[in-house]
């Protein structure tokens, strides 16, 4: 199912055909160095994570992280959207690309419009957004779609993350 559609690109939930991008994709170097290890090593797992992380998501919450497609080449490139995690008030944003699509203004404009449709369509006022203090093209991202730094968490990692929010504090 189509949720967003911008100049360039669909965002569309995950379905469970989508395993072999999704183990490409949560096995790519970005993902592993700023997201952390799924321990998604055969298809299988990724089967279980579309099940499990994205689709339960969808279910549970109406909202997920979103599977990214270029719009001419109907290529899946990467996700976006939001996610509802408990150990967090509001809902956050997060995106993610394969690593030959990166520096080219999609996660930007996937980000943009996942915002837009929060706040206009889902109606949610506060959206926040989570990362670590390495991933420097994240924060940057963060801030162009006009979320701002709040606090310095400490989110299940060993290492501090940075958390965002659109709430004008």
């Amino acid at each position: 199912m189509i949720i967003l559609e911008t100049e360039r690109l669909l965002l569309q939930e995950a379905e469970i055909d989508d395993a072999p991008f999704f183990f490409r994709l949560l096995n790519s170097p970005g993902w592993l160095a700023y997201i952390g290890d799924r321990g998604i090593k055969t298809k299988e797992d990724a089967v279980h994570y579309i099940r499990e992380a994205l689709i339960k998501s969808y279910k549970e919450h109406g909202f997920g992280l979103y599977k990214m497609i270029l719009k001419q080449e109907n290529q899946p490139i990467g996700i976006c959207g939001l996610l509802k995690r408990p150990d967090l008030d509001y809902p956050d944003i997060g995106f993610a690309m394969l690593p030959e699509y990166e520096g080219h203004g999609y996660a930007f404009e996937a980000a943009k419009a996942t915002l837009e449709y929060a706040e206009t369509t889902l109606g949610l006022n506060v959206i926040l957004a989570i990362t670590i203090m390495k991933n420097t093209r994240s924060k940057k991202l963060l801030e162009r779609i006009g979320l701002q730094q709040i606090d310095v968490i400490n989110f299940k990692s060993e290492e501090d993350c940075l958390l965002y929010s659109s709430e004008k504090m």
